[in-house]
């Protein structure tokens, strides 16, 4: 990137929601609002709460919003809490796909019809967290977890198109080498496969079938035997999962950890990248540090995790800042795809041969 572009996208882009539109406005608190719907569903897994009401759609045989306040207590509390947040977050989907097929429909090729998609991942999310529970089916509450991973990411990459500075992105914005945006989809794609596995350690009960960190039980990779699975059985005290450790549970603890330190290495030279790529004071630059920084933070909890014994709150603010990682991951893959596309055009553009007559004779005229 050379540096009139650079300085010019500085300015750009330092403020870049500065005249945001109410759209946009409104599809980025849907995206908060989204965060807030995902960090109830980890304070339900965290209180272990996510059976504490057995029927659905009703709530112990009530229309779900006539449910009487004074019932709303213990267990019972967070999932029906959820439930009718995540009503909510329907609702406010609804609203945002009606929206823009009103009013910015042609704004964005295939903005509108990512709107609507998103009204289908939301029912789908709905009735899979009623399978959930009607099923009993802990499989379920993975693919519900994941998929509300996948619904974010839509939400954030509809809400960063809405927004104004998207547009002069799209037509003032710098090049850089794509091999930046290489690194940069790579570190997305792993952070979605951590936090599915996560979700599975969650939901498989394996938060805790390695109560010490870094190490597991004192070794780099602990045994997985029978006979060392029925003494570490034989001595647990928490009372809160009622399933014994198997090896199985053990091993994909292994793996998220061992993963979640890979994608961190991926994610942290990714905003290298995002920085030397863009210039570290341009807006995606600064993106790819506050990227950094979260990712370290996400390491952090998920230590204090497992030495707080997985108190709900920490590994509900462990869930939280994952999927903060997710939404800035698809940002930056946003930036980074368009500006390398942008990069490749105007290479090919150069390396094209021009053909112009002269007279009677073809003169090949290079146009780099």
């Amino acid at each position: 990137m050379d540096h009139s572009s650079a300085v010019r996208f500085k300015k750009m882009t330092i403020f870049p929601d500065a005249r945001r539109s109410a759209l946009a406005t409104y599809a980025w608190l849907t995206v908060l609002a989204t965060l807030g719907l995902i960090a109830l569903g980890g304070l339900v897994t965290s209180h272990g709460a996510g059976m504490a009401v057995p029927d659905w759609p009703t709530t112990y045989g009530y229309n779900m919003f006539l449910f009487p306040i004074s019932q709303w207590v213990g267990g019972i509390f967070y999932e029906h809490t959820h439930r009718l947040y995540a009503s909510g977050i329907g609702l406010l989907t609804v609203a945002l796909a009606v929206w823009i097929q009103i009013r910015a429909r042609g704004e964005v090729p295939g903005l509108a019809r990512l709107g609507w998609i998103a009204v289908l991942l939301v029912v789908v999310q709905g009735v899979l967290g009623g399978l959930r529970v009607s099923l009993m089916k802990d499989q379920i509450g993975v693919l519900h977890a994941s998929l509300a991973q996948a619904f974010l990411v839509l939400l954030v990459l509809i809400a960063v198109f809405l927004s104004p500075g998207w547009k002069r992105f799209l037509q003032e914005g710098p090049t850089i080498p794509r091999s930046t945006a290489r690194w940069v989809w790579l570190a997305t794609g792993m952070i979605f496969l951590q936090l599915v596995l996560g979700a599975a350690m969650r939901h498989q009960h394996a938060g805790l079938a390695i109560p010490d960190f870094p190490l597991a039980y004192g070794k780099i990779w602990p045994p997985t035997d029978e006979a060392f699975l029925q003494g570490i059985n034989s001595l647990r005290t928490d009372t809160r999962d009622f399933h014994p450790i198997t090896a199985g549970q053990v091993h994909l603890h292994m793996t998220h950890r061992l993963f979640g330190i890979l994608t961190t290495a991926v994610v942290i030279l990714a905003g290298i990248h995002l920085r030397r790529s863009f210039g570290s004071r341009s807006f995606p630059g600064r993106l790819g540090t506050f990227w950094m920084v979260l990712i370290l933070v996400q390491v952090g909890l998920g230590a204090s995790t497992v030495w707080t014994n997985k108190a709900a709150d920490v590994a509900t603010l462990h869930v939280v800042v994952g999927a903060a990682c997710l939404g800035v991951a698809a940002w930056s893959s946003a930036l980074s795809r368009v500006a390398a596309d942008r990069s490749r055009a105007i290479g090919a553009a150069r390396s094209r041969p021009v053909h112009a007559l002269n007279g009677n004779q073809e003169t090949i005229i290079s146009a780099a």
